[in-house]
């Protein structure tokens, strides 16, 4: 035993040995791009009698009691949406609408001023 020995020295760990798992399956090249390709589809999890998928950054749940309620949610949000837009529409309109008569009185006081005006010149010339 060394003098000056390290009493904390981890011990090496065994090498592994490589697709161990994969050595009694079939290893055609189909199979082990399924298996390992790019194209793992979407992530699902089932937990007791409840199902989601991993959508957009998000656990969408399609089974369970939680789906109901995830689906009305989400119909209500698409409703919401589709509303708030019909809103911001009936909005712009209103505020048109309010400029057109803006408009409007606008230009009907200036006619009557005009017609004011012309009615005293003419009473002026009669007068004359």
């Amino acid at each position: 035993m060394p003098l000056f020995s390290n009493k904390f020295s981890p011990k090496k760990t065994p090498t592994r040995k490589a697709f161990v798992s994969l050595a009694n399956k079939d290893l055609s090249p189909k199979r082990i791009e399924k298996e390992l390709g790019p194209d793992v589809g979407p992530i699902r999890l089932r937990l007791g009698d409840q199902e989601a998928v991993f959508d957009s950054g998000q656990w969408i749940p399609e089974t369970g009691k939680v789906s109901g309620t995830y689906k009305e949610n989400e119909r209500l949000r698409r409703e919401v949406k589709k509303l708030e837009e019909e809103n911001n529409l009936l909005k712009l309109k209103f505020e048109v609408m309010l400029d057109m008569l803006t408009q409007t009185t606008a230009e009907s006081n200036l006619h009557s001023k005009e017609l004011e005006t012309l009615k005293n010149k003419l009473s002026r010339s009669k007068r004359s």
